[in-house]
């Protein structure tokens, strides 16, 4: 499924993982299931800590769901991360397994603020220049807070999903069901957009510390 050369960059990745993680498979018999399952064999044969099973029961096939052990951990892709995602896959595999993200505390620990249910779903296309940055963003917020669901959604693969739900263009978010926001985000600008009560906070904190001189 790999080239070599990118098999050798994933196997120098995965051994950065430190903690264990399931890979839970949903599949059918499309080419496109036996094309996912070739790549996640791939993957879970690079590291002893990954653990990759095929009984998964998602409605969307192919998808495969990443989920942290001990964990709530709530990532999917229904998707065959390559292309532009590949990346994507790469994080999201590091991060479940415990290697931590470049980025600043501050903005993890306002993701772990987020005191709400949150299920998004991004759909996107792997020659998306736009899609990778929010891709990114909203799998880290899964990884990081249980209380938030994230699916990766290749349009190509799901088009009757695209049609029914008239996305014009990529990357389209929706959340909790409804239209969230499209284009190029950061994970700053999502958070921001979802904490309403952060201006507030900050205002808090100000007027708490000593007038400055």
């Amino acid at each position: 499924m790999l080239d070599d050369t990118l098999k050798a960059q994933l196997r120098a990745y995965l051994e950065r993982v430190t903690l264990p993680f399931e890979i839970e498979a949903s599949l059918n018999d499309a080419d496109s299931s036996r094309e996912l399952l070739a790549l996640l064999q791939e993957i879970a044969s690079m590291s002893d800590k990954i653990t990759l099973r095929t009984d998964g029961v998602d409605t969307r096939t192919p998808s495969f769901l990443l989920r942290r052990t001990g964990t709530e951990q709530s990532l999917r892709f229904a998707a065959i991360p390559l292309g532009h995602e590949f990346t994507s896959l790469v994080l999201a595999l590091l991060w479940t397994g415990g290697h931590p993200p470049k980025v600043e505390q501050a903005q993890i620990d306002a993701v772990k603020a987020l005191d709400m249910d949150l299920d998004f779903e991004i759909y996107m296309s792997l020659t998306c220049h736009n899609c990778p940055d929010v891709v990114q963003a909203l799998s880290l917020m899964s990884i990081v807070n249980p209380r938030i669901r994230t699916t990766v959604i290749d349009g190509g693969l799901f088009q009757s999903e695209v049609e029914a739900r008239g996305i014009m263009a990529v990357p389209a978010v929706w959340l909790n069901g409804q239209p969230f926001a499209s284009g190029r985000m950061s994970l700053e600008e999502i958070v921001a957009k979802l904490d309403t009560g952060a201006e507030a906070r900050d205002a808090k904190k100000l007027d708490a510390e000593a007038p400055y001189d």
